[in-house]
């Protein structure tokens, strides 16, 4: 087994809030935000709860999954004007049947610090195919170089990691990467202690990742990243539930439980700047 903290700080947890997404609806949970300005109110809170990175997704005036790039210009923008430090991560996915276009558009223009990069096609919540193709990942590798955005490349199974690394020997991504290890979606790997173990000793040693759990196992994600020395993603993207039954009451909420525990077993919550060092996000 090799060290699990891989070059993530040994004392410091970066907490990423996934504050939208493409899936979950204010029927689901009303505190969803998923127009600009709530988008915006929520990435504050958040960074003041103790989140160093705040990763957006947009919807259409219609609140349904959305690539609109005016969406993505008007939320950084707010946020940006506000002064607040939070690291930016947008999607590059943003829901089904967008163009190449759409999806690289809102990262190569506004470059963000970081942005996503699905390394792998999947049958998404069992229901749709979530199209990354080959040509698809070559082409964003390289604008997400050209712009100087760091990958956050998300691995929903074992397969995609390996997809990753081919990239990686290829110049297409670059080291050392940073990965979120997203477990618990139907189609892909489950979210288990012994999966999020499996998949980090099977990462490369250059590098960083994150990780967090959709549904019932999202706690026991969170436990064992922490034990593991991972750095931890939450928020109402991923889960509407604080707990069994328990709608989260925001964003933040999630964010405060993650530094709570962090502390409790003397961690310390990364700032952002701290995130921009572990993560070698740009100058």
């Amino acid at each position: 087994m090799l060290e699990t903290r891989r070059l993530n700080d040994k004392k410091k947890v970066i907490i990423s809030a996934a504050l939208t997404g493409a899936v979950t609806t204010k029927g689901n949970n009303p505190n969803l935000p998923t127009q600009p300005k709530e988008i915006c109110e929520s990435a504050i809170a958040c960074y003041e709860a103790g989140a160093a990175v705040v990763h957006i997704h947009v919807r259409d005036d219609d609140d349904q999954a959305s690539m609109r790039f005016d969406k993505f210009e008007e939320a950084v923008t707010l946020i940006r004007e506000t002064g607040c430090p939070v690291v930016i991560n947008l999607t590059s996915s943003g829901g089904q049947g967008f163009s190449w276009e759409e999806r690289i558009k809102p990262f190569k223009v506004l470059k963000p610090e970081m942005a996503s990069f699905d390394s792998g096609t999947m049958n998404w919540l069992n229901s749709v195919v979530f199209m990354n193709e080959p040509e698809f990942l070559e082409l964003c590798g390289k604008e997400m170089i050209e712009a100087n955005v760091k990958p956050e490349i998300e691995v929903f199974d074992i397969g995609m990691l390996n997809t990753a690394k081919y990239y990686l020997k290829k110049g297409i991504l670059q080291a050392p990467a940073h990965f979120q290890i997203c477990l618990g979606a139907p189609g892909g790997m489950e979210a288990t202690t012994e999966n999020l173990v499996y998949v980090v000793n099977h990462l490369p040693e250059d590098c960083t990742w994150s990780t967090f759990g959709i549904g019932r196992g999202a706690n026991e994600i969170l436990m064992a990243a922490l034990a593991m020395g991972g750095n931890v993603r939450v928020g109402l993207e991923d889960n509407v539930y604080y707990n069994a039954g328990q709608l989260a009451e925001s964003n933040e909420q999630f964010v405060a439980r993650v530094a709570r525990l962090a502390k409790e077993i003397g961690k310390e919550v990364a700032t952002p700047d701290d995130a921009r060092q572990i993560l070698g996000l740009r100058k």
